[in-house]
């Protein structure tokens, strides 16, 4: 169970998660929003549950709801909010990077950089990366990144000693770019990670 805190109340999940009611009280959550599209909300004495039924496919409007889970997560003064998919690897951060361009003030290089900080697995399809984009430009009138295809090199042969110790190889995945030279620090690459409990000193609020 991975559970990532991108502030002090705001949390990043699968669906495993909401499911443990001893969590969800040790994180304080008072919200719950679920973008799955069968997964159940668990329902708990003063925790409300939001549900973005939309699947993991590029086609799929996530867009649609970028302001309404924004607004619900901004008003969470209550207690912490969870934001949950199935893994939390691409519904879920693409909601939590529209609350941050649009509450928090930070471009969406920077709110890409922030959830991957604490969740670095985060693989959002090309369908999401597209309308967080428009998300950026309606937000602040211009893109802080594009959003370019990368072909990775494919993977050596198995042979009987390689077969086990080869991990499976991704051949096609999406890759923020910066689009000026003012933005080059800002580069998604692990050399340029900033240490965990650093956001709230380099990220501009």
């Amino acid at each position: 169970m991975s559970v990532s805190q991108i502030t002090p109340t705001l949390f990043l999940s699968g669906a495993d998660a909401p499911l443990n009611a001893a969590l969800m009280s040790q994180k304080g959550i008072t919200l719950i929003v679920n973008a799955t599209l069968s997964h159940t909300c668990p329902a708990y004495p003063g925790v409300e549950c939001v549900r973005v039924p939309v699947s993991d496919l590029p086609s799929a409007r996530l867009g649609d709801h970028f302001d309404r889970v924004a607004e619900r997560i901004h008003g969470n003064r209550a207690g912490g909010t969870l934001v949950h998919c199935v893994v939390g690897m691409s519904r879920s951060p693409a909601l939590v990077m529209a609350y941050l361009m649009r509450y928090r003030g930070v471009t969406l290089c920077q709110a890409h950089r922030w959830v991957q900080d604490s969740r670095p697995f985060v693989r959002l399809n090309a369908g999401f990366w597209e309308q967080l984009l428009q998300y950026e430009r309606r937000l602040y009138g211009k893109n802080s990144v594009r959003v370019a295809a990368v072909q990775e090199t494919p993977p050596p042969p198995l042979t009987p000693r390689t077969q086990r110790t080869v991990p499976p190889q991704q051949t096609n995945w999406l890759s923020l770019v910066p689009r000026s030279p003012q933005m080059t620090q800002m580069a998604m690459t692990p050399a340029n990670k900033r240490r965990r409990g650093t956001k709230s000193s380099s990220i501009k609020v």
